[in-house]
């Protein structure tokens, strides 16, 4: 029994009840009106924004769901195609791909549950909260404004007021309810957001495609992790190891050379040393290449600034995170985010880049803009044995359901975006921005 927790379930109840509502009720009116004019092309244009809207309204909702109760309402909405084109053509393709997705309609379904039964369990938290103070209230005299002549001119629940008295047994009655609300109230706003789970949920079908899209997740990142390692021999045999070697077989030159010749012993000397400075840079880039240490040791947000100031180009970085994300999920975004800088500087003749980390709403995300010419494709190498590209990048940030969007028209600017669900695992705040 928790008063702290009767008064908040009380005053969150309110605010669903009330915001709640009534952007349900807009959200509806505007869904059903949009959808009929369909038929008079007004609807094919609105649409799109306002099933957006809604989709924004219901993932809300699932955050506080998560937020405030603990309770995980997935979302699974189908991701739109990276190559979808822009203009009136890609708006009704947008339009189409919404309406044929299975979460839109429980978009849509939800509103008017959430305008019925939901209002009832978000209004019943605040009522045993608000109600016994007005019970509270009307014993402290209030009751004086509505008794005259001794007569009934009030009723608290089923308590008739007409005198101090009777004032008194509703205040009573106000104490069992408040007693009553603070052992329900957090689970009747348990049930509120467990209604919405109902409703907005996917059913097992969706969930069976969904299984099937991990597991095709899963696969590239074998794929991936196999060509990478392919990457890793063919760099050691090539470089570092070649070396090695060459620095071995100039050691055994010049122990035979140290008595007969000691100036060429000398010069090989020299030589050797070269030769594994130059081994040691590439190992260190090799490491580098597989796992930044400053990655490991510092986090996303500094490992980007450090791969920032190592570009030719001016680079204004901004970073927004309040915590880490798990090894694998920043080792993705940063490699991603290195693929796209990358491009930036080799294939779009940019002047300027901007970078921006964030995170919110249980999504790490991440936009690199640019202003060269455009025209990138999303559609590039896919393998590191390959040739990196954004295809590639896209498949890495699949293993962890991430997703990708590209907007670069020809003539620029490049926009692109990276999204990474995850969850962030330390409250300790970080945010800069600056140019490097």
């Amino acid at each position: 029994m928790s008063i702290r927790g009767w008064l908040v379930s009380g005053l969150r109840g309110l605010a669903l009840a009330v915001i709640g509502f009534a952007g349900s009720v807009v959200l509806f009116v505007l869904t059903v009106v949009s959808l009929v004019l369909i038929v008079a092309g007004v609807g094919a244009i609105t649409t799109p924004w306002v099933l957006t809207a809604l989709r924004g309204w219901a993932n809300r909702r699932r955050e506080l769901a998560a937020a405030w109760c603990g309770v995980r309402i997935p979302a699974a909405y189908r991701p739109f195609p990276d190559d979808m084109r822009r203009g009136v053509i890609g708006h009704l393709e947008k339009l189409s791909l919404m309406l044929k997705d299975p979460a839109t309609w429980r978009d849509v379904r939800w509103l008017p549950v959430d305008m019925t039964a939901g209002l009832v369990t978000a209004v019943l938290p605040a009522l045993l909260v608000f109600y016994p103070v007005e019970g509270y209230v009307i014993a402290a005299g209030l009751w004086r404004v509505f008794v005259h002549d001794g007569e009934v001119g009030y009723w608290y629940g089923f308590v008739p007021v007409s005198g101090q008295l009777s004032a008194l047994f509703a205040a009573l009655l106000g104490t069992a309810l408040a007693l009553v609300g603070m052992r329900v109230n957090p689970a009747l706003l348990k049930a509120h957001f467990r209604l919405v789970r109902a409703v907005l949920a996917p059913r097992r079908v969706e969930l069976s495609a969904r299984v099937e899209r991990l597991a095709a997740t899963r696969t590239d990142a074998v794929d991936v992790s196999a060509a990478e390692l392919r990457r890793i021999e063919r760099d050691l045999h090539d470089g570092a190891q070649a070396r090695l070697v060459a620095l071995g077989m100039s050691l055994g030159t010049i122990e035979a050379l140290l008595e007969k010749d000691p100036e060429e012993a000398r010069a090989l000397l020299a030589r050797a040393r070269s030769d594994s400075a130059e081994a040691l840079t590439e190992l260190r880039d090799l490491v580098r290449g597989i796992h930044p240490p400053v990655l490991a040791e510092r986090g996303l947000g500094d490992a980007v600034r450090a791969l920032a100031l190592r570009l030719p180009l001016p680079v204004e970085v901004s970073v927004d995170l309040p915590g880490r994300a798990a090894a694998p999920v920043e080792s993705a975004a940063y490699f991603g985010v290195s693929e796209i800088l990358t491009n930036a500087v080799k294939h779009a003749d940019a002047s300027r880049i901007w970078l921006d980390v964030s995170y919110a709403g249980g999504v790490l995300r991440t936009v690199v803009t640019d202003d060269g010419r455009g025209g990138a494709d999303p559609s590039g190498p896919a393998l590191p044995g390959e040739g990196s590209g954004l295809r590639g990048v896209a498949r890495r940030l699949g293993t962890f359901d991430g997703v990708m969007a590209v907007d670069s028209p020809a003539g620029g600017p490049t926009k692109v975006t990276m999204e990474i669900p995850c969850v962030l695992s330390s409250p300790k705040t970080s945010s800069s921005s600056g140019t490097d």
